[in-house]
């Protein structure tokens, strides 16, 4: 029997564990990237490991996140992640060189490798052909390490390309099939591998918004083949010698399938507030439009932008519409600078922006009252924007420029223009916002800033588990929802006793106040409970105001084992119902608590309701030593 690529990559970095589906098990991980968001807790973290320099082949610290900087707490991070890099033989991108994944595919992904990052689009890799997966801080930390990072085996599910893209419809209009298809909830513990003739007709930027976009699948990664078009890239990128020829057996067994034929596929657009609310874009033609945002790690490379500009080219942005423009990395933006496509942007209206995520984490272009505004970005939460009641589209970079010159939500195909792009021969290589580590570690000082407090620790499981139900929320709730990251909290990002007075305000603005009145408790979720960032920040602040345990319908992949890792109890309800018959304020006990965890059978019993609840917790061996030690990190120092 062949194997699929997934299966290879894991064959070959398999070191605990065996390949058999739902098996837990150990991969030996090539590269490490952070951003600054999680980068400040990650490094914390890895400095509790005790050890001097990382062991990957190559981990980069990037600064794209928390860019603005109205006060001295976002430069300070910056200079920890910047002294910290420097002296544990980390790579750090600085501010201006541009977005983690957007900068990572350009200079570091090589295929074949593995890679995790503190950031949920680390998938964005998978275009290269790489295994990459989005993760926890401290699962970062501990493959900066040398340890071995755990997931499920995962299930692979083939998505089959044929034909390709006609004129106006874009690889941003192949992963909102895709979800529209699959749901946020369908790609939990699995991977998707894109194959077929299609496959053929993607450029590697293509390739990596799908990749990218994938985690909203909520799938453990996506990845394409490394092929000519992937050897085509790493050259125009002065890195020829990474390329490393992959592609699945042709007996190769999938545990799903679905094709696409690219000849009939047409824009899509998803629509507020979920990404897998995806509708035609010709559904939508008419809607009035007030804001274009283009950019973020999904749709701000130099193809993306140099179809924008020859969109917009001896046009003008419509009156009524605000476009702001991000490059991805600074590569871009020099090259654009470069040709005149820059050029052609600003003369049109667009306001250009720095290379950095900006508005897609709420970092500024909050949109106004009711706005409708269109986003080539990856998620479009209630309130994520920044503005709580703005209607927020996602698009592609081709149906978000003709919009904003329309004014109105229109099918990209109705331009009466013939736009050809194709890939350079040759990127512009600049590696000078890039700095290496030291070579003596003990030349180098770590600075850390006022704001930069330690990240709350877990404590060992007790026989004994009880509290009340703080807060009970519905379906979908986000680390969003858990840990709000707007530009007012971002700044302080490594300040958890901070950031206590903010958790799940939005559901409920008296949840931490509640939680520190009464010295923790539980919380009660629905199906896919913390979906969407890796933000360790949504189990850390939890952690820190003393919630022991999550009792929720389903759990996303990261979430959970973020909480694990804190050692909070991510309890699954085995019947809906149970959900039903708790009321916030119920007194919950759980006896017994540490063999429970072992025979993975708890027991819940509400002592005000006068009934109980059988939950699972499906842990793994690993998991369940975590959780009665009390997180990962007290896991691993206990046996030091």
């Amino acid at each position: 029997m062949g194997l699929t690529i997934t299966e290879k990559i894991i064959k070959e970095h398999l070191v605990a564990g065996e390949m058999k589906k739902g098996n837990e098990i150990g991969l030996r991980i090539d590269q490490t990237l952070t951003q600054d968001s999680t980068g400040t807790m990650a490094y914390l973290q890895f400095e509790a490991l005790g050890i001097d320099r990382v062991k990957t082949k190559r981990s980069v610290a990037y600064i794209d996140h928390n860019i603005l900087q109205t006060g001295p707490e976002n430069a300070d991070d910056h200079l920890y992640i910047q002294t910290v890099a420097k002296k544990h033989g980390i790579y750090f991108s600085k501010p201006g060189n541009g977005i983690c994944h957007q900068v990572h595919l350009e200079r570091f992904a090589v295929p074949g490798q593995t890679i995790v990052g503190s950031d949920s689009h680390t998938p964005t890799a998978g275009g290269m052909g790489m295994l990459a997966i989005g993760a926890g801080g401290l699962d970062v930390a501990v493959a900066m390490g040398g340890g071995e990072y755990y997931i499920t085996m995962p299930k692979v599910v083939k998505v089959n390309l044929t034909g390709k893209l006609s004129d106006m419809v874009s690889g941003k209009d192949v992963i909102l099939a895709v979800l529209k298809h699959f749901t946020v909830k369908g790609g939990v513990g699995k991977v998707f591998e894109y194959c077929g003739e299609g496959v053929k007709s993607l450029t590697v930027p293509q390739r990596a918004t799908i990749t990218n976009m994938g985690a909203e699948l909520g799938a453990t990664t996506s990845v394409f083949p490394s092929d000519e078009k992937t050897l085509e890239f790493l050259k125009a990128q002065g890195r020829a010698e990474d390329f490393v020829e992959l592609s699945a057996d042709a007996d190769a067994v999938y545990d799903e399938e679905m094709t696409i034929n690219l000849d009939e596929l047409e824009p899509f657009a998803a629509c507020p507030h979920s990404p897998d609310n995806v509708v035609p874009i010709s559904q939508l033609n008419g809607i009035k439009v007030n804001q274009v945002a283009i950019g973020s790690c999904t749709n701000s490379s130099y193809m993306d932008l140099m179809k924008v500009a020859e969109i917009l080219e001896g046009r003008t942005v419509h009156e009524n519409v605000s476009l702001v423009i991000a490059p991805g990395s600074k590569q871009v933006l020099t090259m654009l600078a470069e040709n005149g496509a820059l050029a052609k942007m600003v003369a049109a209206g667009a306001r250009i922006l720095e290379s950095a995520c900006g508005p897609c984490i709420g970092m500024g272009q909050s949109p106004s009252t009711d706005a409708v505004s269109l986003r080539t970005f990856n998620r479009n939460f209630e309130g994520r924007s920044g503005t709580v009641s703005a209607q927020v589209y996602i698009v592609s970079p081709e149906t978000a420029a003709v919009s904003a010159l329309t004014g109105y939500i229109t099918d990209p195909r109705t331009l009466e223009k013939e736009i050809n792009v194709s890939l350079p021969e040759s990127f512009l290589i600049n590696d000078n916002l890039i700095v290496a580590p030291a070579e003596n570690s003990a030349d180098v000082e770590i600075v850390r800033g006022p704001n930069i407090k330690p990240f709350p620790e877990g404590k060992a499981l007790t026989e004994t588990v009880e509290g009340e139900a703080l807060i009970k929320v519905g379906d979908n709730i986000t680390t969003d929802h858990i840990m709000p990251s707007n530009a007012k909290l971002l700044p302080y990002r490594s300040n958890i006793p901070h950031l206590s007075d903010y958790c799940l305000a939005p559901c409920d603005k008296d949840f931490p106040k509640r939680a520190k009145e009464n010295g923790g408790g539980f919380i009660v979720g629905g199906s896919n409970y913390g979906q969407g960032s890796s933000r360790e920040h949504a189990a850390l602040v939890p952690l820190y105001l003393g919630i022991r345990a999550v009792l929720a319908k389903s759990f996303a992949r990261i979430h959970r084992a973020n909480l694990i890792n804190n050692g909070i109890l991510p309890l699954v309800f085995t019947k809906d119902e149970d959900y039903d018959n708790i009321s916030q304020g119920d007194k919950l006990v759980i006896s017994d608590a540490i063999n429970a965890v072992k025979n993975d059978t708890i027991i819940v019993k509400n002592e005000t309701k006068g009934t109980q609840y059988e939950m699972k917790i499906n842990a793994a061996d690993m998991e369940q030593k975590m959780l009665v030690c009390g997180g990962k990190l007290k896991m691993i120092n206990s046996v030091k």
